[in-house]
């Protein structure tokens, strides 16, 4: 079984996304409500933070609540809203301890408002923190953030604040929710599904995709030692060839 000391800390991905999946899947094993899973998982995602914040990840995204969870039934959502208050206040200490910024990308004004409140507090009490970029998706759905950068890119080439002739991707990075973060360098998904639901679909443009067949509660450190191992072992050539990078 891999340990940290397993991993080159010099070839440690900058970014790393994970998709948490699973939750549901492994209560209903057990005979158990989907809300038990989720109860679960928040202990999965105490352990990769930390893991990640020690072996010297720089910025980490969560997939935490998408635009289509909305969709579910309202006892699951009302839970997962409740676990997300509940867990921001008890990892602030955690958080200031290992010296972790909390932050989200989303539209997190569709959130219940305690949630909100929440969230926005342990924001402001970590934004001093220099050490890892903990990033929450949270109501979050890429197609509707690529949306919402056409119409505000769109309005400024109507004003003129910017000419068609201009728009690169520089522009288009500015105008996303993650304009403060890095492209993705390892999206991990749990559960065994291999699609991205989407998640970041500008971001992970040359991401390296890990599926594993675990289940999010089931999820340990050494699964997040064995995916970047794998990341390590793997040739990022972003459209050279193999003599080009060496």
């Amino acid at each position: 079984m891999s340990d940290i000391s397993d991993i080159d800390k010099l070839n440690v991905p900058k970014h790393l996304a994970i998709i948490m999946d699973g939750n549901g899947r492994w209560a209903k094993e057990r005979g158990k409500l989907r809300v038990f899973g989720h109860e679960h998982g928040v202990k999965t995602v105490r352990i990769v933070v930390e893991e990640c914040a020690q072996i010297g990840v720089e910025f980490l995204t969560l997939y935490t609540f998408s635009t289509e969870n909305w969709n579910r039934p309202k006892v699951e959502v009302q839970t997962l809203m409740r676990l997300l208050v509940s867990s921001l206040k008890k990892e602030l200490k955690s958080f200031n301890k290992n010296n972790i910024r909390l932050n989200t990308i989303g539209n997190i004004s569709a959130l219940p408002s305690k949630a909100y409140k929440e969230l926005i507090e342990v924001m402001d009490q970590t934004k001093e923190n220099t050490g890892m970029v903990l990033t929450l998706a949270l109501s979050y759905g890429a197609r509707e953030e690529l949306q919402s950068a056409v119409k505000a890119i769109s309005a400024k080439v109507k004003n003129n604040i910017i000419s068609i002739e201009n728009i690169d991707e520089t522009i288009i990075n500015n105008h996303l929710y993650t304009h403060n973060l890095p492209d993705v360098d390892l999206l991990i998904r749990t559960s065994g599904e291999h699609r991205v639901s989407n998640f970041l679909l500008w971001q992970i443009a040359y991401a390296e995709l890990y599926f594993i067949d675990v289940f999010w509660p089931d999820f340990r450190e050494h699964h997040l030692v064995e995916a970047i191992k794998n990341y390590q072992n793997r040739e990022r050539r972003f459209g050279k060839t193999s003599e080009q990078l060496t």
